[in-house]
């Protein structure tokens, strides 16, 4: 299986350059070639995700140079996973997008797949400068995705989200340039070796090279203070890429975890678990920052929108307690978290466009709300964290894993409040929109009858957290051995750097 994992990096660059090479002239054509890597990319990630349980990593050599001089790509349980998460996620974000909103602007299908291969690789990657290199390439992606079909408000947020992306991307140079002067190496598995090893005159200079990538990452996680990009951005895309982007936060989530658990984790001397301190207060906050926000929201996008930046301080805050119970709990929550956030967001366009506004405010009744109502009902009570759904047994579990840190009682309280914030925010939304009337009743929708493929795909992504809760055994297993494999990572050392390697540290 080793060749198998630069697949996920090179099927969707092919597919991108051959739409770019003039495949897109036919319509047709391009959404096949578009469906067939995608669907291909979500093959190989199941694949991928089987051979991870089998062996304990596997690192692909680009060029057979060795580690940690060449570029290497790293296949594990967890960077395995998020590919998995990626491809299901995207199948029915691209089914959604063929209803339609594919046509809408150029290069649509290209700039989708340039973007899964910045995430893909930034999932496999093994060295911290490529991780760089990997954020640039779905950023730039994501960049015309984010205008596509154009808009003033689109055009304004858009040009908010570069100039912060700019900003961390400089900031992200300046922190590897800082790690790399005093170990001598980016590469992430060189580092967990290197790093115990850094003089006592060097540590302040390694410790704020470290913070300083956290920063980076928090950028990408929406973390508090450096969530104010994300409500906007996501709020004026279009459906499918805001649910698209979903995963697009998770890349710094999954980078704050790799990179803290493998570089920086128990036995980095005194630099072991830097982040933690400064991870754990920034989670609360930004947990009870997105729930307010999703009180105050006026429209049903950015209801969902201060959404996920609640559920990314929830997720964070399992991480940032670097134990095995709770780095699989916020695991657990992160998977849950990116199909209600992307389901909803679809969901709130076909609301929209069936309602005619998605206002949350009193309006008329329309074509189909008993099914969408329904379907928002469902998802509401997901992303609250109610039972019998996976949100209720991600929060459950955080929960669980925080029962011995010294700021239970902070976690306890701002979860359980915050979910009752969350409760209360759907509830008003759900009543104003669905319930309460503020004209004559309409039977029809103003718009006509829409597309069925939309709707299929979004109650495809909203049935995700379904499975997540039948399936919680299984898939809670998993990512127990998971945070495990990450909270020791010798098998990842050796896989890239050889068993010898581990003599060293």
């Amino acid at each position: 299986m080793s060749h198998w994992i630069i697949l996920p990096v090179i099927l969707p660059a092919i597919a991108a350059s051959l739409l770019l090479l003039g495949l897109n002239k036919d319509q047709a054509l391009e959404r096949t070639v578009a469906l067939t890597s995608t669907a291909a990319q979500f093959a190989v990630a199941v694949a991928l995700t089987v051979a991870a349980t089998q062996t304990p990593a596997e690192a692909y050599l680009l060029g057979n140079w060795p580690a940690p001089f060449g570029i290497v790509l790293v296949l594990d349980r967890l960077s395995a996973m998020m590919l998995l998460l990626t491809s299901a996620l995207a199948l029915f974000v691209l089914l959604y997008a063929l209803g339609g909103w594919d046509k809408r602007g150029r290069h649509f299908h290209a700039l989708f797949q340039f973007q899964l291969m910045g995430v893909n690789g930034a999932f496999l990657t093994g060295d911290v400068f490529n991780l760089f290199v990997f954020y640039e390439v779905l950023l730039i992606a994501s960049y015309g995705l984010m205008v596509h079909g154009s808009g003033g408000e689109r055009l304004k947020a858009g040009t908010h989200y570069v100039i912060t992306n700019l900003t961390g991307s400089a900031l992200f140079l300046i922190a590897v340039t800082m790690i790399y002067g005093v170990t001598g190496t980016l590469n992430m598995a060189d580092l967990a070796v290197k790093v115990p090893q850094v003089a006592a005159g060097d540590q302040g200079l390694l410790q704020a090279g470290a913070l300083l990538l956290l920063l980076v990452f928090g950028i990408k996680a929406a973390l508090v203070p450096l969530h104010f990009w994300l409500p906007g951005t996501y709020a004026a895309s279009s459906a499918p890429v805001a649910a698209l982007f979903a995963i697009m936060t998770k890349v710094g989530a999954y980078s704050i975890l790799r990179f803290y658990t493998l570089a920086f984790g128990a036995d980095a001397g005194p630099a072991a678990f830097v982040a933690g301190p400064w991870l754990l207060p920034a989670a609360l906050v930004t947990m009870v920052i997105g729930m307010v926000g999703m009180l105050a929201a006026r429209q049903l996008r950015w209801l969902v929108a201060f959404g996920v930046v609640g559920s990314m301080g929830t997720l964070l805050t399992g991480f940032s307690l670097f134990t095995a119970e709770a780095l699989s709990a916020g695991m657990y929550y992160m998977l849950h978290s990116t199909f209600i956030a992307a389901g909803l967001f679809l969901l709130v366009e076909q609301i929209s466009i069936r309602r005619g506004s998605d206002a949350v405010a009193p309006g008329s009744s329309f074509a189909g709300i008993g099914l969408t109502s329904s379907l928002f009902m469902a998802a509401a009570i997901a992303m609250a964290g109610l039972p019998p759904l996976s949100g209720f047994l991600g929060k459950l579990l955080i929960l669980d894993a925080a029962r011995d840190s010294g700021a239970m009682g902070w976690i306890w309280t701002l979860i359980l409040v915050t979910s009752f914030l969350s409760i209360v925010a759907f509830a008003r939304a759900g009543s104003l929109v669905f319930w309460k009337r503020g004209g004559d009743v309409a039977p029809e929708s103003p718009t006509g009858p829409q597309p069925v493929l939309p709707l299929v795909a979004t109650i495809g992504v909203l049935a995700m957290t379904a499975l997540l809760s039948a399936f919680a055994g299984p898939v809670s297993g998993y990512l127990d051995e998971t945070a495990r494999q990450l909270m020791a990572p010798t098998d990842y050392i050796a896989a890239v750097l050889g068993a010898d390697a581990l003599a060293s540290r």
